[in-house]
């Protein structure tokens, strides 16, 4: 049996012990006591919301009222609601963090819908995740649990931290101190020097790029029990199918008309993803079906951020597809990844089309559902139905769809566009530090000059150079390994097949050098997150085992022998 982390929670567990072999008069006291106890507590608990809501309520609306006299509705939502957001969160971090989890799938929606666009809506889910983590790190050194859950993440952490660091101070440090580059020559091509504000675009570079590290000790902490972990997938699952069903009638609306999309445009308008054109939800879509473009955000802000959605659920369906040990949950995981598959064909976007089926096989394979004939048969027999049905009743979309992508893998096979990308960050690159934080971050370019670069490894060397890259590598391999190990001491069924299936995802994303997942809104939460949770997992196996051995102590003695042999 393997050793509880902490003392205390061997205290827990022995005490929790104790009680079941206590008299039942005892036993009717201590629940008598507990009972009133809770009941002061949730008093407690009440009054002290009532205590937080109502100045900060005051406080949002006076925020609120002020921007709304200055005719300004979306700043006065943004203003007053992240006011309450960043208090709520610092107070209730548990919640705030679930919350977080519940917004970003629809924060695309919400920028376009209420929002309009505005960049605060943007950066609304962090207003929940950063007062949230703050508060966690307090109460953690309070109860001196550790920050870094392995200790193999420890120096590459550091390591990566330390170069990001060296390149902000020394390469962005330079450009803000530096002559503006308006003042010389050729607005000074080839020169350092500073155009907005160097270090503010660094500070933000490195909020996209480290950020969200911390998620993988939020999500160790948050989940503190098997309840919660299942709470977490069937979470992701009603999100998969909210956000998967407002894709598919989001394609209806632009396949009737309903929605023009861009199908009236001309000439090269056709073929760009427009805010003007958007439906229902999301942000700037491509609809000219006429000429075969079609590009769908589903509910996020644009195609590309939806594609990676669509892709990160593959992962998360599928697991509880297979690990579900509930049938209704079950039946539930199926109907989100067949969703999951039908918003690939439909969505547009190549990546989706082509990697969701691929990864859908090498999860079978992987995971050994080969074996296990009662969920494998159903599950892929399923999905092959539905895409049969796909092909007979929608045969032009398909055929739209593979045409499509074989005319851009022709046109820009994705291995020489890769090569391409290195050729031309390695060209220009001299020294160890890149040529700053945030210099190939589109989210930043509100404070400065940036590189669009579509490609991951390429950006992340432009950035922080081949020193920062040597870090990156060094930490998402130790990252890759330490939750292999923890897939790899857990025996229950269930838990194993989510294991199998996040470690996939773990390993996809760390060596996917297309695009740039971790930089955006879905994947740059789901890795570091989903991370956490899988090295929490043998904690639960273990609490779970606990769990059996007492319940086990508390059966009659027949019963308990009866159990035993099962």
């Amino acid at each position: 049996m393997r050793k509880l982390k902490t003392k205390s929670e061997r205290r827990f567990n022995k005490s929790k012990k104790q009680a079941t072999v206590e008299s039942p008069s005892v036993s009717k006291t201590v629940s008598k006591k507990e009972k009133q106890a809770q009941k002061k507590q949730a008093a407690r608990e009440r009054k002290e919301i009532i205590k937080v809501l109502i100045p900060t309520g005051a406080a949002s609306l006076a925020i609120a009222c002020l921007f709304f006299l200055l005719k300004k509705p979306q700043l006065a939502i943004a203003g007053g609601g992240g006011l309450l957001a960043l208090i709520l969160s610092y107070k209730y971090p548990r919640q705030a963090l679930w919350f977080f989890l519940i917004y970003m799938p629809i924060s695309g929606t919400v920028t376009y819908t209420i929002g309009k666009g505005n960049a605060l809506f943007q950066l609304a889910k962090d207003a929940f995740y950063f007062p949230a983590l703050i508060a966690l790190v307090q109460d953690l050194k309070k109860q001196r649990l550790p920050l870094i859950i392995a200790k193999e993440l420890k120096q590459p952490l550091y390591l990566l931290l330390a170069v990001c660091i060296l390149t902000l101070i020394f390469v962005n440090g330079i450009q803000q101190f530096a002559p503006a580059c308006s003042s010389l020559p050729d607005n000074g091509s080839g020169m350092i020097c500073r155009d907005k504000l160097p270090l503010a675009l660094g500070l933000l570079g490195l909020k996209v790029f480290m950020g969200y590290i911390p998620l993988i000790t939020c999500a160790y902490y948050l989940i503190r029990n098997k309840k919660e972990f299942l709470f977490l997938t069937r979470l992701h699952v009603v999100l998969a199918l909210i956000c998967c069903g407002l894709g598919l009638l989001q394609y209806f609306l632009l396949l009737t008309g309903r929605c023009a999309g861009t199908r009236y445009l001309s000439g090269a308008e056709l073929f760009k993803a427009s805010l003007n054109a958007r439906c229902l939800v999301g942000g700037s879509l491509a609809f000219s079906p006429q000429v075969n473009m079609i590009r769908l955000p589903g509910t996020f802000v644009s195609p590309w951020h939806w594609a990676w959605f669509l892709l990160s659920n593959t992962f998360l369906t599928f697991a509880s597809s297979f690990g579900e040990p509930s049938l209704p949950w079950q039946i539930a995981s199926f109907a989100a990844l067949a969703s999951v598959v039908i918003n690939a064909i439909i969505c547009g976007q190549r990546i989706a089309l082509v990697v969701v089926p691929i990864c859908i096989v090498v999860l079978l394979v992987f995971t050994g559902q080969f074996a296990n004939w009662k969920r494998f048969l159903p599950i892929v027999g399923g999905i092959g139905i539905i895409i049969a049905i796909a092909m007979v009743r929608f045969p032009d979309v398909i055929q739209k769809r593979v045409e499509s992508f074989i005319a851009r893998w022709q046109a820009s096979p994705p291995i020489e566009f890769i090569l391409n990308q290195v050729q031309f960050t390695a060209a220009g690159q001299t020294g160890l530090l890149g040529k700053g934080i945030g210099r190939a971050t589109n989210s930043a370019r509100m404070f400065g000059e940036t590189l669009l670069i579509e490609t991951w490894f390429p950006k992340v060397f432009y950035e922080i150079g081949p020193l920062g890259l040597a870090g990156f590598l060094i930490f998402v391999t130790s990252l890759t390994i330490v939750t292999f190990k923890a897939y790899q001491k857990l025996r229950e069924p269930h838990l194993r097949s989510f294991a199998a299936s996040f470690w996939l995802f773990i390993l996809f994303i760390s060596y996917n050098p297309y695009w740039y997942p971790l930089d955006t809104d879905p994947v740059a939460v789901y890795y570091w997150f989903f991370a956490g949770v899988l090295l929490k997992l043998p904690q639960i196996e273990l609490q779970e085992e606990e769990n059996i051995d007492i319940k086990n102590q508390t059966l009659p003695k027949k019963r308990y022998l009866k159990n035993i042999k099962t």
